[in-house]
């Protein structure tokens, strides 16, 4: 299954435009270089009182379904 690295590094200030109803997607970029737009709430479990910081592996379908986000430091 194809699959992306993202390194994120959002602030709980930018995640808080979620929670206000100002956004539900986010904008990221893979370590290759394609953007990526990533419904918001796939992040929520990896939310801490920083933000959301890490690498993460996106594994995709071949339609472009997201199947499972992990993160991986």
């Amino acid at each position: 299954m194809p699959s992306l690295m993202l390194d994120i590094s959002l602030t709980a200030d930018e995640f808080l435009a979620v929670y206000q109803g100002r956004a539900n997607r986010v904008l990221l970029r893979s370590r290759d270089g394609r953007k990526v737009s990533l419904p918001a709430r796939h992040l929520r479990p990896h939310l801490g009182h920083a933000g959301v910081r890490g690498t993460f592996e996106l594994e995709f379908s071949g339609e472009g379904r997201l199947l499972n986000l992990r993160r991986l430091a």
